[in-house]
């Protein structure tokens, strides 16, 4: 399936059932007077997150999502059925948004979250209602109200730990393929990756997290060049960043070089995410020896001027992998700890 990130739909509320204008007809009962009963409520329509789901690839055919009418009230006071309301799963980390104003409605993230975006329309009163000391007999009744119609653009934003972060061809996806059982196509050409993929990273009995692959960034992605700039929202809501760097590359360039733009890009992106906690991961050290490799991350470390941590693995040889995978657990946990008691000092990291 199609990996689909954004989309624009028409949600429609149910209208409410007109009134009902009836009077009662019993023997030996020649005024029963007015008994017609209220329209139904008109159903409205949610939106429900689903983890089952990870792309808005349903949204691209199917625009047009209404909830169905409520039905008029009858006679002996009997009020109409109401329209059964409208409940649309979209993938967890999905945030609707007022197309017509840019109002955020909200943002789903949790399973089972729930949000209305479009009201029902109440039922009519039936004459029952109108009947006063000088209007024994109404024959008026309440139309429904319309429901809700609303245009509005869905958002979705991958719910990961870790999001990887790098050139084209840096490794990102076969790492991902190293350290869990995803498959995301791994080539020798740029752009293999087009769009994000999730893979759950187990490193031992209830220890695990999600780590996102996002396409590489190349230098101009801030004003549109390559596939990186559309997807980057997709690290917003990770907690730790990711940064291979390829220090062999095989177009001769500068892994130092590479390094910055990459980072530079991420900053003239968003700041905040740039600022975030960021580990340096050099990538393809099989193909140098081990002082040459150390040379490159030096330079690497340098120019960036700022590293969390390093580690230095192989993902097509898996050297390495098993390490990062367990510190960034170790790590992950360690966040979680820290925000559920702020009065914990971060542990001291180690290079």
């Amino acid at each position: 399936m199609k990996f689909v990130d954004e989309a624009s739909i028409n949600v429609i509320a149910g209208d409410g059932g007109r009134g009902c204008v009836s009077f009662r007809r019993e023997k030996f009962v020649p005024r029963g007077g007015p008994d017609g009963g209220d329209g139904g409520d008109g159903g409205s329509v949610f939106f429900v997150a689903s983890r089952g789901l990870n792309t808005l690839a349903d949204f691209r055919f199917n625009r047009r999502f209404a909830a169905e009418n409520g039905e008029p009230g009858s006679g002996s006071q009997c009020t109409g059925r109401a329209g059964a309301s409208l409940r649309i799963p979209v993938p967890a980390g999905t945030r609707i948004i007022e197309a017509d104003t840019g109002e955020l409605l909200g943002d789903l993230t949790q399973e089972g979250q729930e949000l209305m975006v479009a009201a029902g329309g109440k039922g009519g009163r039936g004459n029952q209602h109108f009947k006063s000391s000088v209007n024994r007999a109404p024959r008026q009744s309440g139309p429904g109200t319309p429901g809700e119609r609303r245009t509005l653009r869905l958002e979705l934003t991958l719910l990961a730990d870790v999001g990887l972060l790098g050139k084209p061809n840096a490794g990102k996806s076969t790492l991902l393929r190293a350290v869990s059982a995803a498959r995301p196509r791994v080539a020798d050409y740029p752009f293999t990756t087009l769009h994000p993929g999730l893979g759950v990273v187990s490193v031992g009995p209830l220890r695990s997290f999600v780590m996102a692959d996002i396409p590489g960034l190349i230098e101009g992605a801030a004003e549109g060049a390559g596939l990186g700039t559309r997807f980057l929202r997709h690290l917003g809501r990770t907690r730790l960043l990711v940064h291979l760097v390829d220090v062999a590359p095989f177009d001769g360039s500068d892994p130092a070089h590479d390094a910055c733009a990459v980072v530079a890009e991420l900053e003239r992106f968003n700041p905040a995410l740039a600022a975030r906690e960021r580990w340096l991961v050099l990538n393809k050290t099989d193909l140098l020896d081990e002082a040459a490799v150390a040379t490159v991350g030096q330079a690497i470390a340098s120019a960036l001027g700022r590293t969390d941590r390093i580690y230095r693995i192989s993902a097509l040889t898996g050297e390495g992998t098993a390490k990062l995978a367990a510190d960034l657990m170790t790590r992950l946990e360690q966040m979680a700890a820290e925000a559920a008691d702020p009065g914990i000092s971060p542990a001291s990291s180690p290079s």
